[in-house]
């Protein structure tokens, strides 16, 4: 009743499969069935490629986590800023000891460069002493010429005073400027490194020339007067220095005190052993005989040798005098003592100069109170004789 319908069944055909050329349904169909029967056949499914990424992958290939508001998360962004940060501090170091290091270059040249014109300066003072004929290229001799190494420590002694006023300049505008603490103890550390090269230079001229240094041929008049083995004496520079320091604590007038006492045991003890140098020279050089007198001389020689540790002593006590002192006054108790020091020093060489420069009415009138003073002393003595003949 119905019409039968040929019924088709359309397959995948696969590239290059041939179909019948028949104009027949029944052909077609075929064809079809064939076709399908062989690309099942022959179609074998390849194994699949694992694409799971490994441990170490999914370690260093993990994404970034995003957050719930579709940013990054807080690790990622913490870790992404530290880097930079960490990098630009190491850059800042660098640049920070690239920088120190050529300050240091730069102070070690321009020290280099002061050194060389401090030679060139002292070799040209050398060479024009030479050349006026003021040392004669050796030890000192008599007619009022020195020693090579007493002329080189007076052109350097000079300098040291010019070095005295600008550090004692620098001082006083520190104290009077009221700086802190820390900028004041920087000057007085400075100045106490200024002292300590004056005691250097005292201990290289004391080498070539000690007589140069105990007689005080390179200090002036009015401070010769009070040398003592080249120098102060430290019990009388704490004495003058103890009225000009008020207000002292209990513990710093003990201190002060203590450092007094002790330095004047040692000052005895030094001038004792002077005193028997001094002894012993007299009795060698005395006991001498005509026969033996260059064996007499040699032990002399071996004994004013003995002068130079003398010398050194006294200057060592000298330096740590002032060392003590600093450490037992506050910062600026040692600002003003170091001003009274160099301000001492310095009427005394103004002194000398006044002296020199007096006119001559001034030496008339020195030369008859001098005859006055005489006259007097004479009255006393012929007075105390009477009345010792009674």
């Amino acid at each position: 009743m119905f019409p039968s319908w040929p019924i088709r069944f359309h397959h995948h055909t696969p590239v290059g499969s041939s179909k019948s050329g028949g104009g027949g349904g029944g052909g077609e169909e075929s064809t079809d069935s064939g076709s399908a029967a062989n690309t099942l056949s022959t179609t074998v499914p390849e194994s699949p490629v694992s694409t799971k990424p490994s441990s170490s992958d999914h370690h260093h290939l993990q994404p970034p986590q995003m957050d719930g508001a579709g940013g990054f998360s807080q690790s990622h962004q913490t870790a992404g800023r530290q880097t930079p940060e960490k990098t630009l501090r190491r850059l800042a170091q660098n640049r920070e000891a690239a920088r120190k290091s050529r300050l240091r270059k730069k102070a070690y040249v321009q020290q280099l460069e002061s050194s060389r014109i401090r030679l060139t300066q002292l070799e040209q003072d050398l060479h024009r002493a030479r050349s006026q004929g003021i040392f004669l290229g050796g030890g000192g001799v008599a007619g009022g010429s020195i020693s090579s190494g007493g002329a080189i420590f007076d052109m350097e002694y000079a300098r040291w005073l010019d070095e005295d006023l600008r550090h004692m300049s620098e001082l006083r505008t520190a104290v009077q400027a009221h700086l802190t603490d820390g900028d004041l103890r920087v000057i007085v550390d400075a100045y106490i490194s200024h002292y300590d090269e004056i005691f250097r230079l005292k201990g290289v001229a004391a080498k070539s020339d000690v007589f140069h240094l105990i007689t005080g041929m390179w200090a002036t008049p009015a401070e010769r007067c009070f040398l003592w083995m080249g120098g102060f004496r430290p019990s009388d520079l704490i004495k003058m220095l103890i009225s000009q320091l008020d207000p002292l604590t209990e513990q710093q007038i003990m201190g002060i005190y203590g450092l007094q006492q002790t330095s004047q045991q040692a000052e005895d003890a030094l001038s004792q052993g002077l005193e028997q140098l001094q002894q012993s020279l007299i009795d060698t050089i005395a006991n001498g005989s005509i026969n033996d007198s260059m064996h007499h001389m040699a032990v002399a020689l071996g004994k004013l040798a003995n002068l130079e540790g003398f010398v050194r002593q006294a200057d060592n006590l000298r330096q740590q005098t002032l060392h003590q002192l600093r450490r037992i006054l506050t910062v600026r108790q040692a600002a003003r003592c170091f001003l009274v020091i160099g301000e001492y020093y310095g009427r005394l060489r103004a002194l000398s100069s006044l002296w020199a420069s007096r006119p001559r009415e001034a030496l008339q009138m020195a030369d008859d109170n001098s005859c006055q003073t005489t006259t007097d002393l004479h009255m006393v003595q012929s007075s105390q004789n009477q009345f010792s003949n009674f």
